[in-house]
């Protein structure tokens, strides 16, 4: 079994609500300050997850350059009061920061869903290997 520690199990928690903060700030028609609190719980959880070592290789990665400067960028612009085009930015940032785990993802979806459209269309997803 896994153990997971304190500070893993906050830095769930953390993100939890970055992610909340987020869907919530979109549906209020981007409020700028829900978003850029929701980034910067979503980002402060994710390096308690996983540490900060971790963290900063894991997006200062040569090939993931280019996904990492769109994804700061697009914080940064959140934090600025320029909500839309930062989660523009944002968006195309984290979809290529993480198109090597959407594979994975859908075939894990795949494989628990047992509705046969959906399990037929993420098996069909799996087998890409990008999703921009």
């Amino acid at each position: 079994m896994i153990s997971i520690t304190e500070w893993q199990k906050i830095g769930v928690g953390v993100t939890g609500f970055g992610i909340f903060f987020i869907l919530f700030g979109v549906l209020l028609y981007f409020d700028s300050v829900l978003l850029a609190f929701g980034n910067l719980l979503f980002l402060t959880g994710l390096s308690l997850i996983i540490g900060l070592r971790k963290t900063s290789s894991f997006f200062f990665q040569r090939h993931k350059l280019k996904g990492t400067s769109f994804f700061l960028g697009g914080v940064a612009i959140v934090l600025l009061r320029w909500p839309l085009l930062g989660m523009l930015l944002e968006t195309y940032g984290f979809f290529n920061l993480f198109k090597g785990f959407f594979p994975v993802v859908f075939g894990f979806l795949g494989n628990s869903a047992n509705i046969p459209f959906l399990s037929a269309l993420f098996r069909r997803l799996e087998g890409t290997s990008s999703m921009v």
